[in-house]
């Protein structure tokens, strides 16, 4: 199945094809530009970004919303977790903010959240979300990942394992991610084949 991803971002892009093994995910073509991100929720984000895409190829459609939600923090970023530190700012800078409103926290429970949208090429909409839950670290570990994973230590790894998401391999964060979750969720919703 082809689908059209409404992301340029080359991280969700490798991650939803390394689960979704039975699409073939294109790139968003560099004369597309999506709308604004105004939705309310990740589910009506993923779906303005996935409408946009349908409407301007004729194709199957698929995009991603995801970010980052704190307890303490009354569910922020969320929404805004790519502009969480400002409009053009970096994953550390979104990161290194994050954890300076956490560190006097008591409370440093935080959950990843993914919403998948998929507009067939009748128009057909299907949305899906997943979470994943963790805690949030002080010090920054590990190469691997993008965004907050360097001081995200999931709770599905077990109490003994205190590896963040940028230190676990490609097939141990994609069992466990929002995004993981919510592709397998959508694979099993289209009758798709999807890593495990």
């Amino acid at each position: 199945m082809r689908l059209i991803a409404a992301t340029r971002n080359e991280h969700k892009l490798r991650e939803l094809s390394q689960i979704l093994t039975n699409a073939e995910l294109i790139p968003l073509a560099p004369e597309v530009e999506l709308p604004p991100e105004d939705g309310d929720t990740f589910k009506a984000n993923a779906l303005i970004k996935a409408r946009a895409i349908h409407e301007a190829s004729g194709e199957a459609a698929l995009a991603d919303d995801s970010g980052i939600a704190a307890s303490a923090l009354g569910g922020r970023p969320g929404v805004r977790s790519a502009r969480f530190a400002g409009e053009n700012a970096t994953d550390e800078e979104n990161l290194d903010l994050l954890i300076s409103e956490l560190r006097d926290s008591d409370d440093r429970h935080v959950a990843y959240v993914c919403a998948l949208a998929h507009i067939a090429a009748d128009g057909t909409e299907t949305v899906v979300e997943a979470e994943c839950e963790g805690t949030l670290i002080l010090q920054p570990r590990g190469t691997r990942g993008f965004g907050y994973d360097p001081a995200f230590v999931p709770v599905d790894t077990g109490p003994d394992d205190q590896r963040t998401m940028a230190e676990l391999s490609d097939s141990e964060k994609h069992a466990i991610s929002h995004r993981g979750r919510a592709a397998r969720k959508l694979a099993d919703e289209l009758g798709l084949g999807a890593a495990a």
